[in-house]
C-alpha cells in the first residue's frame, strides 16, 4: 500500500472512496449472503466428511462472523482459524474441526483457481505467465497434501456427492465475487466490457486471498493496479477499482456483527476418526 501511494499518489484511494455509492453496497449485501450461504453449506459437506458435522445454520452464522473477523484484522485468516477451534472444541475433535476448516478454504481457492485457468487465455500476456505459475503451485501444493493426508483426502474425495457439491458451491461463490468485483468497477467508472473484467477480477481476487494482508487491504491493490496497467486500463483505475470492491466487501460482512457474541455451531456428535488419522486430531479438548 505504501509503495502504491508512493507510485500513485492518494488520487486513486480518495477517489475510490467518494465514488461508492448505496446501490453498490446494497448489492455488495444481497450477493455476500448468497455466497456465504454457498460457503456455509461448502463447510457443512466437508465437516460431515470429516465427521464433525455441523448443521447449516450454526455453519452459516459461523461464515458470517468469520468473514467479518477477516475483513477487520491483520492476516486475513483470523477469522477462519477462529471458527474452526470454537468447531473442535465443542465437536470434541480440534484437529478434525481446524481441518475441516482448511478443507473449506483450500477447495474454494482450487475451484478459484480453476476458474482462473478456464480464463487465462484472455489475460493480458504479460501476467499470463505469472499466473499460470501460481495455479501450478496450487495443484503441486494439492498433490503434496493429497500424499500427506491420503486416508482423509478419500474420505472427503471419495463421494462423489461430496466432492461435486463442493465444486459447484464453490464456482457459485467465486462467480457471486467476481459480479461484486465487476459492480466496483462500473462504480469506478471503469467501461470494458464484462468479458475482459471477468478475467481481471479472478485473477485480483486469488491473490487478494494471501494472507499478508491488512484487514483485506495490500495484496488486492497491488493485483489489480498490475493487472488493470497490463489490461491497458492504467493502474490508477485497478487501484480505484479494488478500494470500491474492499468498501463493499467490508459493508457486506457487517450482518457478522449480529452473530459476534454467538458461541458458534452446536455441539456435534463425533464418530470414529477417519482411519489413518493421528490420535490427535480426535482427542477432546477442554472448552
Amino acid at each position: 500500500m505504501v509503495l502504491l501511494g508512493l507510485q500513485l499518489g492518494a488520487d486513486p484511494f480518495v477517489e475510490g472512496l467518494r465514488r461508492v455509492d448505496v446501490g453498490a453496497l446494497v448489492l455488495a449485501l444481497a450477493v455476500t449472503a448468497l455466497t456465504t450461504a454457498c460457503c456455509a453449506r461448502r463447510w457443512s459437506l466437508l465437516a460431515g466428511a470429516l465427521d464433525v458435522a455441523v448443521p447449516f445454520g450454526p455453519a452459516y452464522r459461523a461464515c458470517y462472523r468469520s468473514q467479518l473477523l477477516n475483513a477487520t484484522l491483520p492476516g486475513g485468516i483470523v477469522g477462519d482459524v477462529h471458527r474452526g477451534v470454537v468447531h473442535g472444541r465443542d465437536a470434541g475433535a480440534l484437529g478434525r474441526g481446524l481441518r475441516s476448516v482448511l478443507w473449506d478454504r483450500v477447495s474454494g481457492q482450487v475451484v478459484q483457481a480453476a476458474l482462473l485457468v478456464l480464463v487465462l487465455p484472455f489475460l493480458p500476456s504479460s501476467v499470463r505467465a505469472w499466473w499460470l505459475g501460481v495455479v501450478v503451485a496450487v495443484v503441486v501444493v494439492g498433490l503434496l497434501v493429497r500424499r500427506w493426508l491420503r486416508a482423509e483426502v478419500r474420505a472427503v474425495l471419495g463421494v462423489r456427492v461430496v466432492w461435486s457439491q463442493v465444486a459447484l458451491l464453490s464456482a457459485l461463490a467465486a462467480l457471486g465475487h467476481v459480479l461484486v468485483f465487476v459492480v466496483a468497477a462500473r462504480t469506478a467508472g471503469v467501461d470494458s466490457p464484462a468479458y475482459e473484467l471477468v478475467p481481471l477480477a479472478l485473477a485480483v481476487l486469488l491473490a487478494s486471498a494471501i494472507p499478508l494482508n491488512l484487514a483485506g487491504w495490500g495484496p488486492r491493490e497491488g493485483a489489480a493496479a498490475w493487472v488493470f496497467a497490463a489490461a491497458g486500463l492504467g493502474a490508477a483505475a485497478g487501484v480505484q477499482v479494488a478500494v470500491v470492491y474492499g468498501v463493499m466487501s467490508l459493508v457486506a460482512t457487517l450482518p457478522g456483527v449480529l452473530v459476534l457474541r454467538s458461541r458458534g455451531p452446536a455441539r456435534a456428535e463425533v464418530t470414529q476418526p477417519t482411519r489413518g488419522e493421528p490420535a490427535w486430531a480426535s482427542a477432546p479438548t477442554s472448552s
